[in-house]
């Protein structure tokens, strides 16, 4: 049965009513409560409160704010007017019950509309994206193609000008072996020279030639002159340079690493090593990876998936031998025993790792949830409703956003109230 809330306090000006409503401990969302024209009502469990409002509001414009266990309403009239009260005095039940479902439709068609407008908006947006993208690809297409055709264009000269060459080195060499005079070659020679000062073909080769004409009389010509490749540098001799590095354990530069990170793991590997040298002597027949705390974690987790909790346990068992200060492996075991029905053991575990989730920061919000969560709901299994409602508003208030924590939470509550009662 609801519990009717009959406390409140109002008070109103020509445009607006200040309605202030009193949780008494409950906790109320903005789902919780529903607001029409004429109709309010808001629905936070056990409490419920339902008016008909003496004249319609705007509630479009009007607010609700939720704080310090009340519920602050500021609902602005349609007309300037002062009330003669809060609710429609001598409202009988079909009138209410009128109002409610007119105020219920309004709201659906409402809800509806606002679904078609998202809806028509997003395609909207979908085909403007859809355009923008085509103008951005029909755009670089026309790049590439400009791009081609210059890559053609200049291909296309420097084979025509290798032709051109082609056809002055075959007239040489007909020059050659006809024997003609050196006045007819001149000017085929002065030629070649501008193209090949204007441009270069591809792939030329880097040495250069040239040739050195013949001094004397007699029979010689130009055809007779000795082509030699100019003089190189003699290559430089080889040698090798010794670096010296700082030895490290860890491959990236001293000047990209952390140390302050990289000493500690450094220190976990030893502590971790002296272990095992001396504490744990049944563990010499076990090999190198499965002497590792993160190793048998892993093991844990992969046992856990397939439903061997027992399993999981005593690889989190040996991991916790080894390195006693990870925080996971107490968590990862609570979660065992909460599967095995070994309830104080899961308390235990999840009350190890929350002290070793110290300080809370950012990076361990999750395992926080999680260490609080499993603790109460072991709490809750024992039928200690009291000390899990305490774990499980704990983790609200790191995850206040986390809807499954406050539905557990709120079962809870409601749990408590029928222990209450029944007592």
């Amino acid at each position: 049965m609801p519990v009717w809330l009959r406390e409140h306090s109002w008070r109103q000006t020509l445009a607006a009513v200040y309605l202030s409503l009193p949780l008494r401990g409950a906790r109320a969302t903005p789902a919780n409560i529903f607001c029409s024209e004429q109709y309010l009502k808001v629905s936070v469990p056990p409490f419920l409160f339902e008016a008909i409002l003496y004249a319609p509001i705007d509630d479009a414009n009007s607010t609700a704010k939720i704080g310090n266990g009340n519920i602050f309403f500021t609902l602005y009239k349609k007309e300037p007017a002062m009330w003669d009260s809060l609710t429609l005095a001598n409202a009988g039940k079909e009138k209410l019950q009128y109002l409610r479902e007119n105020a219920v439709l309004k709201a659906q068609e409402k809800a509806k509309e606002e679904t078609e407008a998202k809806k028509i908006t997003k395609q909207e947006h979908k085909k403007y994206a859809l355009e923008a993208t085509m103008r951005l690809e029909e755009a670089e297409r026309k790049r590439i193609e400009h791009l081609k055709e210059q890559e053609r264009q200049k291909i296309a000269k420097e084979l025509e000008f290798w032709k051109n060459q082609q056809k002055d080195a075959d007239k040489y060499k007909s020059i050659q072996k006809k024997g003609e005079l050196p006045q007819e070659i001149e000017p085929l020679k002065e030629r070649k020279n501008e193209k090949m000062n204007k441009t270069r073909i591809p792939n030329e080769e880097t040495s250069k030639i040239r040739l050195k004409s013949t001094k004397g009389h007699g029979s010689r010509s130009i055809f007779s002159q000795n082509l030699k490749e100019e003089q190189l540098p003699a290559p430089r001799a080889a040698a090798t340079i010794k670096v010296n590095f700082t030895p490290r354990v860890f491959p990236t530069a001293l000047r990209e690493s952390c140390i302050a990170e990289e000493e500690e793991w450094l220190h976990k590997q030893a502590e971790a090593r002296r272990i095992i040298n001396s504490d744990l002597s049944e563990l010499e027949d076990l090999k190198e990876e499965e002497k590792n705390p993160d190793w048998l974690k892993d093991k844990g987790n992969k046992m856990f998936v397939m439903g061997n909790y027992l399993g999981a346990v005593n690889a989190y068992n040996l991991a916790v031998r080894l390195n006693g200060k990870l925080p996971l492996l107490y968590l990862n075991r609570a979660a065992c025993h909460l599967q095995l029905r070994n309830l104080h053991k899961a308390i235990e575990d999840s009350s190890k790792a929350l002290e070793l989730l110290t300080p809370p920061v950012p990076d361990n919000e999750d395992a926080r949830v999680k260490a609080h969560v499993r603790r109460g709901t072991a709490f809750c299994q024992l039928e200690l409703y009291t000390e899990g409602l305490q774990d499980y508003e704990a983790a609200l208030k790191i995850d206040p956003k986390n809807k499954n924590i406050e539905k557990d939470a709120e079962k809870i509550r409601h749990l408590i109230q029928e222990t209450m009662q029944s007592s």
